[in-house]
C-alpha cells in the first residue's frame, strides 16, 4: 500500500477533500425583511462543496421542527443535505451564502402540517378524515401525506456590502407509510403509493409557494420546491428526493417539475443486487476483510448513494473489538489498502471503524483521489 497518510485533524476538514483558505472575514449588512442588521461573511472556506454561512448564525424561524415529523436520523440528515444538493444546481456555493429559513415560522409550518377540518376548512394541507367508517378505513382512505417542511434561504453579498435574499428553497417531506392506531389502540400502517406521494406533494407545494409569496421580502425572489419521500421506520437507509421545480421571481405558479433519479441502497441486501457489479465489490471487500480476523469478525454494513443509476458515494461501517491502539492502527492500514484495491476512484468512499463506545478511525477517499485521508481518533 502506497503512502498511507494519517492526518490528525477534525473530521469536518477531512470531509472537504481539499485545503481550506484563511482570509479576513467580511462585514456586511443584511437587508432582508426591510430591516438592516450587521453580519459577517467568513472568508474561511472548507471546500467549494459547502456553503458559507452568515455570522452570527441566525436560527431558522421553525428551528428544530423538522425532526418531529421524520422517522429516523438518516432521513433527517438526507432531507437537509439533499435539499442543499438540489440548491447548488441554481445557487452556487461560490456566489451564494446559506441561511436557515426566515419566512415560514413554527406556527405556520405546524398549521400546514395539520389535517384540514372535517368541513374542509383550515390551513392544513393533509386531508381531513372521512366522517364515516372505522379508524382503519378512515386512515387508509385519507392518510397523512405530508410529514415535514424545511426552508433554506440563500443570500448574496452586493458591492455596497449588503447581503440580500436571492433565493428560497423549500423541501416537502412526504410519508411512504402512514402510521396510526385503531380504536383498541393497536398500531396499524398504510403504505402510500409513490404516485399518490407525487400527486399530493405537487398540490401541497403550490399551497406552500402561495403562503411564502405573501411574506414581506419574499415576493420577488426565485423559489425552488422539492419533494422528498421518507423511508418506513424499519429501513436502514434514508429516503430520496423525487422531483423539484422552480418558480421565477415575481411568479407564484409552479411550472414544470424535473424528475430526480436518486436512491440509497443497503449492502448487503436483495435490493442492492440490482447493481450486481457494485454488490460484488462490497462482497469481495467484506471477504478480504474477514481474512484479518481469526474468530470474532463482525459483518460490515454499507450504504450506497446512486444518482442517475450510477454509484456516487459509498459509506461502510465496521464495528470492531480491539484492546489497544496498535491493533487499531494496524487494522486501519489494512482496511485502507482494501479500499484502494476494491473500489474504483470515481466513487467517493468513506469507511468508519468504531468500537462499542466510540469511533476509532475514519478513512475517506474522495473522487479521483489516489491516496485516502486517514484519521485515527485518540
Amino acid at each position: 500500500m502506497k503512502k498511507l497518510v494519517v492526518l490528525m485533524m477534525s473530521l469536518g476538514l477531512l470531509l472537504s477533500g481539499c485545503g481550506p483558505s484563511f482570509q479576513k472575514n467580511e462585514k456586511v449588512v443584511e437587508t432582508a425583511n426591510k430591516s438592516k442588521e450587521s453580519a459577517i461573511i467568513p472568508k474561511y472556506s472548507i471546500s467549494d462543496d459547502y456553503y458559507k454561512t452568515i455570522v452570527p448564525f441566525k436560527s431558522g424561524a421553525a428551528r428544530g421542527l423538522v425532526v418531529q415529523g421524520l422517522n429516523s436520523r438518516l432521513d433527517i440528515d438526507e432531507f437537509e443535505t439533499g435539499l442543499m444538493r438540489i440548491a447548488k444546481g441554481t445557487f452556487s456555493t461560490k456566489d451564494y451564502i446559506f441561511q436557515e429559513g426566515q419566512y415560514l415560522d413554527k406556527a405556520t409550518i405546524q398549521g400546514l402540517l395539520a389535517r384540514k377540518n372535517p368541513d374542509g376548512s383550515g390551513k392544513g394541507l393533509n386531508p381531513a378524515l372521512p366522517a364515516t367508517g372505522t379508524l382503519e378505513q378512515k386512515n387508509a382512505a385519507q392518510p397523512i401525506y405530508l410529514a415535514s417542511i424545511l426552508e433554506h434561504n440563500y443570500v448574496v453579498k452586493k458591492s455596497d456590502n449588503t447581503a440580500d435574499l436571492q433565493g428560497i428553497v423549500i423541501g416537502l417531506a412526504m410519508n411512504s407509510v402512514h402510521y396510526f392506531n385503531q380504536e383498541q389502540g393497536y398500531p396499524r400502517e398504510y403504505e402510500i403509493p409513490e404516485a399518490d406521494t407525487l400527486r399530493e406533494g405537487k398540490r401541497m407545494a403550490q399551497e406552500v409557494v402561495n403562503t411564502i409569496r405573501k411574506k414581506d421580502g419574499a415576493k420577488n425572489v426565485p423559489i425552488i420546491v422539492a419533494i422528498y419521500r421518507q423511508q418506513p421506520m424499519s429501513k436502514l437507509v434514508p429516503g430520496n428526493f423525487l422531483t423539484y421545480a422552480q418558480v421565477d421571481k415575481g411568479e407564484s405558479q409552479i411550472g414544470d417539475w424535473k424528475k430526480l433519479d436518486e436512491k440509497y441502497y443497503l449492502f448487503p441486501s436483495e435490493e442492492a443486487k440490482d447493481y450486481r457489479e457494485d454488490a460484488q465489490r462490497v462482497t469481495n471487500f467484506r471477504t478480504a476483510l474477514a481474512k484479518y480476523f481469526e474468530n470474532d469478525f463482525t459483518a460490515v454494513v454499507g450504504q450506497g448513494f446512486y444518482k442517475d443509476g450510477q454509484l456516487q458515494d459509498l459509506k461502510i461501517n465496521i464495528p470492531v473489538q480491539f484492546n489497544g491502539k496498535a491493533e487499531i492502527i494496524g487494522f486501519t492500514q489494512y482496511v485502507t489498502g482494501l479500499v484502494v484495491e476494491h473500489f474504483p476512484n470515481y466513487v467517493r468512499v468513506e469507511v468508519n471503524i468504531y468500537s462499542l463506545n466510540h469511533p476509532e478511525a475514519v478513512i475517506i477517499r474522495e473522487v479521483n483521489q489516489d491516496n485516502p485521508f486517514v484519521h485515527i481518533f485518540n
